[in-house]
């Protein structure tokens, strides 16, 4: 049902957990622990689907705050849980509350949680190229550092994400990270496809963690996209031609 990184799960009184799609309700194309409020699945089996997540964190059901995600740098603090599917519209969440979750849904892009287990201090981001490109890590890590955690006490770790080989872009996408700069050009490795390139999402990601000093970065190495098995992708159902896709979250609780 759930993944977990050795370099949180060694923290104390830190509760987390990347949640695969199996272990829910939900059935056809959102097989089975979809918890994506925003898809078109029945919205009583996405409830349940969290109330499991949260269950698997010790957190009472209704105790999860997730955004609204719109692809920004934007983040919140949390400090008291908002109804289901009406979060303000970010793409992180951070809290030093204990008691609650915060998390992200994903279907392809990058999760990452934090936690400074010291401070008691917890995050979570949902970083596709845009929120990534335009800050949403680095703005996580501010907003964390704002309720007393260090950087350089900061675990953060990205869990399921697309890998390069799946992950296909256009010139233009490209450009826009070379006019940011040119080392960037790193990230992308030319596809058969003429002007077109794979793009690392994940070292992308791992670059910008790095960069803002913090004290452990992990990567789970797993692709969303390779894996239909554990995984929802959104480039994979676009591909298969489907209707719509399930989500993934991703959440993490300070224990009370």
């Amino acid at each position: 049902m759930k993944i977990t990184a050795d370099a949180l799960s060694a923290l104390p009184g830190i509760r987390h957990g990347f949640f695969t799609r199996r272990g829910g309700v939900s059935d056809g194309i959102y097989a089975s622990l979809n918890c994506g409020v925003g898809s078109a699945d029945e919205r009583a089996h996405v409830l349940e689907n969290r109330a499991r997540v949260t269950a698997e964190l010790g957190v009472p059901p209704g105790q999860l705050a997730t955004p609204y995600q719109v692809h920004s740098p934007d983040v919140v603090i949390v400090d008291k849980i908002w109804p289901t599917g009406d979060g303000p519209k970010a793409d992180a969440v951070v809290t030093n509350r204990s008691g609650i979750a915060i998390g992200v849904g994903t279907a392809d892009c990058g999760p990452v949680l934090f936690a400074d287990g010291e401070a008691g201090v917890v995050g979570a981001a949902h970083a596709g190229w845009k929120g990534a490109f335009t800050g949403v890590l680095e703005a996580t890590v501010a907003a964390m550092e704002s309720l007393g955690a260090r950087r350089e006490r900061i675990v953060a770790v990205l869990g399921p994400t697309i890998s390069k080989s799946a992950y296909e872009v256009g010139p233009e996408f490209r450009a826009r990270f070379l006019e940011a700069g040119e080392s960037n050009a790193a990230y992308f490795t030319p596809s058969p496809r003429a002007d077109h390139h794979q793009f690392d999402l994940p070292a992308y990601i791992g670059m910008r963690l790095r960069t803002a000093g913090l004290g452990t970065v992990g990567d789970l190495a797993l692709c969303t996209y390779a894996d239909p098995d554990r995984f929802f992708s959104y480039r994979r159902t676009t591909h298969a031609g489907e209707p719509d896709y399930g989500r993934l979250l991703h959440a993490i609780s300070i224990a009370a």
